[in-house]
């Protein structure tokens, strides 16, 4: 059997994670819910092969695997991820990772990513790679607000101008809570945790756009 160490903070993706593996090569020898008690884990369980969340407490899956690529891991880390930013992609694949599934889809696409790593493969999809390229290409940066839609990026610039939500409701003739809403999508999108952040990435842009 190979051993599996398993870190990710939602148990519904865990126990989703053990139903795909349950009967196969992979035996999950323990899970944990946060990046710091991955890092333990790894060294107390000694795992063939990692998965890791790409969003966790503490320290996220790619600082985990920035963490033990600094120590001299190389052992196989596989990232679990529902989407990824820019930043983390291109430090993901600059640090080494083995193997990327996308959580849609990843009851098809897990074991076969595993066997790939295992075997002394990479397990990266094409328009992951080829993004991460282009990436690489430009420095690990790329126009910072690229990643938004029209209307996000149009909020995104009006925050940056110091705009309140209800102002930019009235600016755009939308509702006060439709702001927020994709204020919050704009969050996820851009890797920031608050309004501030998001103003200061957008004020950069703007001198540079």
């Amino acid at each position: 059997m190979i051993s599996v160490l398993l870190a990710d903070d939602h148990p519904f993706m865990r126990a989703g994670v053990e139903a795909v593996l349950r009967g196969s090569r992979y035996d999950i020898v323990e899970t944990v819910s946060d990046g710091e008690a991955a890092l333990e884990a790894v060294a107390r369980r000694d795992p063939d092969i990692c998965i890791f969340d790409i969003r966790m407490p503490k320290l996220d899956g790619v600082g985990v695997l920035e963490a033990m690529r600094s120590r001299g891991d190389e052992r196989p880390v596989v990232i679990l991820t529902a989407e990824l930013t820019d930043r983390a992609l291109y430090t993901a694949v600059k640090a080494g990772v083995n193997g990327i599934v996308l959580k849609n889809g990843a009851e098809d696409s897990l074991i076969e990513c595993l066997d790939e790593v295992v075997s002394g493969g990479r397990a990266i999809p094409a328009e992951l790679l080829t993004r991460a390229l282009d990436l690489a290409m430009s420095g690990g940066t790329r126009e910072p607000l690229a990643v938004l839609a029209p209307r996000e990026r149009q909020i995104a610039e009006l925050v940056a101008q110091g705009l309140r939500n209800r102002d930019i409701a009235e600016r755009l003739g939308m509702t006060e809570g439709t702001v927020k809403v994709y204020l919050h999508g704009i969050y996820q999108k851009m890797d920031v945790e608050n309004r501030t952040s998001l103003a200061l990435i957008a004020r950069e842009a703007s001198k540079v756009s």
